[in-house]
């Protein structure tokens, strides 16, 4: 399963990318607003710098909700660097645009998916990758992994070439969960990666092993 942070900050993004770990990184306006990044020019500069720091993908979203807009949009992000993947939102015109973008050779990440019937649109489509939002999910009551399985298992038996993104993954044990059931990458906080490390019995083993070394050598 890929790593990719969810994220526009530079440093979160290069502390990921030294742990050797990082597979990618998704972005999004509220996500770019939140590092003081405004105004059309300044947003396609620090996906520039993204790109300079990450070799996998980076996912630049459009912020049209017409046909038309996100054509335009997607084709100037595509310009930006050959990882750029342009990220779409899972309505009819975005379908619609993802169409067009396959057929051009640009590649894509359907955004905003609940549901496995919105998926099967998005593969149909000729999507990259499809997103769905588990923690969204979860947050009223439904089951953010379920839909992960379902959308894996109905990709695998149609044979769908589009990578299912995790996304909305808020902990570690989400990430964990989002391997069990098939997610083909998972785009989160750096903070929920690097939870990964942490086990109590990592931390009294190896305080136990540093203090037989010091009784042993003094």
């Amino acid at each position: 399963m890929k790593f990719f942070v969810d994220t526009a900050n530079l440093s979160q993004i290069q502390e990921a990318h030294d742990l050797g770990i990082l597979d990618g990184v998704t972005t999004n306006p509220s996500l770019m607003a939140k590092e003081g990044i405004t105004g059309e020019q300044a947003v396609l500069d620090h996906y520039a710098k993204i790109c300079d720091i990450v070799d996998g993908d980076v996912s630049a979203e459009v912020i049209s909700t017409d046909f038309e807009g996100m054509i335009k949009e997607g084709e100037i992000l595509s310009e930006i660097a050959p990882n750029i993947v342009v990220k779409v939102p899972m309505i009819q015109e975005g379908i619609k645009a993802i169409s067009y973008f396959t057929r051009k050779g640009i590649r894509t990440n359907c955004t905003l998916v609940f549901s496995a019937g919105q998926a099967i649109l998005a593969a149909k489509a000729g999507a990259t990758y499809v997103s769905p939002f588990i923690g969204r999910i979860d947050d009223i009551s439904w089951d953010g992994m379920q839909l992960i399985k379902d959308i894996a298992e109905i990709y695998a038996v149609q044979l769908f070439d589009t990578e299912i993104l995790a996304a909305s993954v808020r902990n570690p044990l989400h990430i964990v969960d989002s391997a069990k059931n098939g997610a083909d990458v998972v785009t989160c906080p750096l903070n929920a990666i690097l939870g990964l490390l942490n086990h109590p019995l990592t931390d009294i083993g190896l305080a136990k092993f540093l203090a037989d070394h010091k009784k042993a050598n003094g």
